[in-house]
Formats: structure tokens, sequence, C-alpha cells
């Protein structure tokens, strides 16, 4: 099992930057899971941001977010980090933490996750 709790969320004004984090805990090996972030906006679906894989070598990005977004991690603090730049208002939504074991296809574990509001 593993839990996931994001933080870091907030209000910022267009062109602005937030920094999330996702902080994993659990009886598990963080660095056996592939890490992501998606977001849900109000009436539409939840989509994928950023993916990266469990050793933290190979990194996948939305069209929509590449060259603002940044994703890492940190397998000692079980920690994965989505930096965010020239933040614009259609980045407003929740975003969530995911982890995907890396022998599934599927994300079998989600935080809660944590709301980012970009003002125009």
């Amino acid at each position: 099992q593993v839990q996931l709790v994001e933080s870091g969320g907030g209000l910022v004004r267009a062109g602005g930057s937030l920094r999330l984090s996702c902080a994993a805990s659990g009886r598990t090996t963080f660095s056996s899971y592939d890490m992501a972030w998606f977001r849900q906006a109000p009436g539409k679906e939840r989509e994928s941001v950023a993916v990266i894989m469990w050793n933290g070598v190979s990194t996948h990005y939305a069209d929509s977010v590449k060259g603002r977004f940044t994703i890492s991690r940190d397998n000692a603090k079980s920690t994965v980090y989505l930096q965010m730049n020239s933040l614009k208002p259609e980045d407003t939504a929740v975003y969530y933490c995911a982890a995907r074991s890396i022998s599934s296809s599927l994300y079998d574990y989600w935080g809660r996750g944590t709301q980012v509001t970009v003002s125009s």
C-alpha cells in the first residue's frame, strides 16, 4: 500500500509559478513506482500532465504543459515534484499525484489532490 499526500497548491496570477510536492508513505519502496501528476478542471475529464519513470531518467509531458512544467523525484525522500512556471488560467484544476507499480499498466494509488487556481 502507498499513501500519497499532495501539497503546494494555491492561488497565483497568470505568469507565476508554483511547486507541487507529493510525499509517499507506506510499507513499500518508492523507487518501485512510476509517478505521475494528473489534473481535473471543473466540467472536464481528468488528464495526465506529467509522468516520471521509477528511476527518474525518463519523463513525459502533456503537450499543453511542455516547456513550462517539470516533473522530478527524490527517491531518498519518497517525494515527487511538479514545478509549474508561466502558469495560465487554463492550468486551473485540482492536481493529483498517482503511483503505478513498474509491473502495472494502471495507476494503483492516488492522492486526494491539491487545488491550483491561476487568475488572469
